[in-house]
């Protein structure tokens, strides 16, 4: 039987541990920092049909309809003018079982949880990755040590795993924006059928529902720089001042849905730069820990199941080697399109955004256009 070893319990980390779980011939063991797995965030996701098909493999389908939600489109909408734009039917993609779906992060990760029970270890941070010969040797601050066959490193864009192995070599990159997210209360001022998308100068914002009782997911991106201090200075994103600096920047139209906002929270927005390469063929990155993109395509939750799907079927085939070589390829196209979103939503000029306004009333209709930009990606 060979051993697993899954550092970091967020959705990547749980969702792989739930496929080997079903899989004999593996025993796994989920290591978490922290001393409980947060479940009391409720901040939204989204997940296209890619991820949910995958999901489903695990019992998804059967979570509770009130702990979910089907948009049927995309409405794009002008801050300047609160004028709506046109709309993108997103249900377009959706087959019988897999529907484009919304919901609370929370509720996705205590169904991830839910039978793996005493298979996470909470309370135990990593601090030394040994390579020898086959096996994988892991030490924890709490001085515990495993052994595995395999290494599944999943521990976040600031993964302290990947700066041990790297040395610090392998480093994300502030993406000169800040996210802005919060929970909205019901409101007749939202289409609570589908997801709202308000383009700005250096600013969009995204509300949708969570659920079928109408609970709306707020983030905003907000074009914005900090100094590399001001970057590592986690305290500032609770300073009263501070938010309050940032909140004065987001535009005048918008400000009815900021002084709303529940649970809200200010945190810098970090990339990845390029993939970190390995010389040991039995340890794999997924999620952010592989690689992190722009959040202006609403891929990260979907992507970091799919790759997470991908590395699973490739040790369970044993040709781990082509599992990298395939995702890479999937990133760049992701990460492309979420570059290119957030340059197309943040415009400025009016002579430009006049003009993309009226590409974008075009291309949402345009079926070969849909198919190649998300069909590609969602399917």
């Amino acid at each position: 039987m060979n051993k697993v070893g899954i550092i970091g319990a967020g959705i990547s980390g749980l969702f792989i541990a739930n496929l080997f779980k079903r899989n004999p011939n593996y025993q796994i063991s989920v290591f978490e920092k922290n001393n409980s797995i947060n479940l009391e965030e409720g901040y939204g996701i989204q997940l296209s049909v890619n991820s949910v098909r995958l999901l489903n493999q695990i019992g998804f389908n059967k979570l509770k309809d009130n702990k979910k939600f089907n948009p049927d489109k995309i409405n794009f909408y002008s801050v300047k003018s609160s004028n709506k734009i046109c709309d993108l039917g997103i249900s377009d993609f959706n087959s019988q079982d897999c529907k484009y779906t919304t919901l609370k992060r929370s509720d996705l990760v205590n169904f991830l949880k839910i039978d793996l029970g005493d298979l996470i270890k909470t309370n135990h941070n990593i601090s030394k990755i040994d390579q020898e010969n086959q096996k994988i040797k892991l030490t924890f601050e709490n001085n515990e040590v495993y052994e595995c066959d395999y290494l599944i490193i999943s521990d976040g864009v600031f993964s302290k795993s990947k700066s041990l192995i790297s040395n610090n070599q392998n480093q994300p990159r502030f993406n000169k924006t800040l996210a802005i997210r919060g929970m909205l209360p019901n409101t007749e001022k939202i289409d609570c059928k589908g997801i709202s998308l308000f383009l700005g100068s250096n600013f969009h914002q995204v509300i949708y529902p969570v659920n079928p009782s109408g609970d709306l997911n707020f983030i905003a991106i907000l074009k914005y720089d900090l100094s590399t201090n001001e970057q590592k200075n986690h305290l500032l994103f609770n300073d009263d001042n501070f938010i309050k600096k940032i909140l004065d920047d987001i535009p005048l139209e918008m400000r009815e849905f900021i002084n709303e906002i529940k649970q809200l929270k200010i945190f810098p927005v970090f990339v990845s730069n390029n993939f970190f390469k390995l010389k040991n063929d039995n340890i794999h990155f997924i999620g952010d820990a592989l690689f992190a993109f722009p959040p202006s395509f609403a891929q990260g939750a979907s992507q970091s199941i799919e790759g997470a799907y991908e590395l699973f079927k490739s040790i369970e085939n044993k040709s781990e080697n082509s599992y990298l070589k395939n995702r890479v390829s999937k990133i760049r196209m992701v990460n492309n399109r979420s570059k290119f979103n957030q340059f197309a939503f943040h415009l400025s000029n009016p002579l430009t955004t006049f003009l993309r306004d009226i590409f974008l009333k075009r291309l949402v209709k345009n079926k070969k256009f849909l198919e190649s930009y998300l069909g590609k990606i969602y399917r």
